[in-house]
């Protein structure tokens, strides 16, 4: 690998893992809170891309960053406040099948309003330019508002949950709730406010990707599965396990993309360049198989051999 390609893998590695990590982070808020794994969460993120789109059309992109994931922040706390808390007495159950359902519902939503074609969500003019170039190539100033944007939510969610009284009753109304509500705290409040937060979380991850990612109906799908990698391998629960972990997966994807070396390479490298003729005629395809055609599995190899070794994840307290 080139020096220029590595320079390049490690930018959009560190720019996929933070971005990751801003839809992971309300993700694990909203298990660390109520123990559901919430697989609506994804489709609030597109939910977010959409509503970025319409609203920069009208009133330009900064004011759409801002509105964005309030809308879809208060959707969130009214889906918590008039559907989970009413689902919760069927146990996890019941909230896995009710954001299941969910998560279609508002794929629907979007294409009856937006329809099925991708949306053309331009990068905002303030951002089009080069930041910089490395190698002669040029990096745009619109990825560093991303990563400076999710490095940003990544220090006010660890400042906010560790330093500050808002974060105390945040944590304590997750081991000890009964407590925190006979200290005159509204638990079933908290509890809303943290899957609001997560959820216009989530939005705000899609408002500032929606440029870079294709804003289409599908955009949940594709990253939905990924998101449950990162909490179960950063661990249940863990705000720095899920950090750590979207940091592994989005090197991981990035530099599997961009290694161009297959089996029959390593075996060139001792001198074997035919795949020996007791091999199958599977295992002689797989010979030629390159790094960069099995990078979208390696997460998920990474997730079954977590789940094996270390079901708890990397900083999980739950297993």
């Amino acid at each position: 690998m080139s020096i220029d390609v590595l320079a390049f893998s490690l930018l959009n590695g560190t720019l996929y893992g933070m971005l990751l990590f801003l839809l992971a982070s309300g993700l694990t808020l909203i298990f660390s809170m109520m123990g559901v794994l919430n697989f609506a969460h994804a489709s609030f993120f597109m939910l977010g891309a959409y509503l970025g789109f319409e609203f920069s059309q009208g009133l330009g992109f900064f004011p759409a960053l801002i509105l964005a994931p309030l809308c879809v922040g208060l959707i969130g706390a009214g889906v918590e406040r008039f559907g989970l808390r009413r689902v919760h007495r069927f146990g996890h159950l019941g909230e896995l099948l009710f954001t299941f359902g969910l998560a279609f519902v508002i794929e629907e939503a979007v294409q009856m309003i937006w329809g099925r074609s991708p949306q053309a969500y331009p990068v905002p003019a303030a951002l089009d330019f080069t930041a910089f170039e490395i190698f002669g190539t040029g990096y745009p100033a619109f990825r560093l508002f991303m990563l400076a944007v999710s490095a940003a939510i990544f220090a006010g969610l660890a400042l906010l949950l560790n330093r500050t009284r808002v974060g105390l009753i945040v944590r304590a109304s997750l081991t000890h709730p009964e407590m925190v509500s006979m200290l005159g705290h509204n638990v079933p409040l908290v509890f809303m406010s943290v899957f609001g937060a997560g959820s216009a979380l989530a939005a705000l991850g899609g408002v500032i990707a929606g440029p870079i990612l294709v804003t289409q109906p599908s955009m949940a799908a594709g990253l939905g599965p990924i998101l449950f990698v990162i909490v179960v391998v950063g661990g249940l629960g863990s705000l720095g396990g899920a950090f750590a972990a979207s940091l592994i997966v989005g090197f991981i994807q990035t530099f599997a993309v961009a290694i161009d070396f297959s089996v029959a390479d390593a075996f060139g490298l001792i001198g074997v360049t035919a795949p020996p003729a007791a091999l199958g005629a599977l295992l002689r395809d797989v010979w030629n198989v390159s790094v960069s055609q099995v990078g979208p599995v390696i997460p998920y190899l990474l997730l079954v051999a977590m789940l094996i070794f270390r079901p708890m994840g990397l900083a999980g307290k739950r297993a």
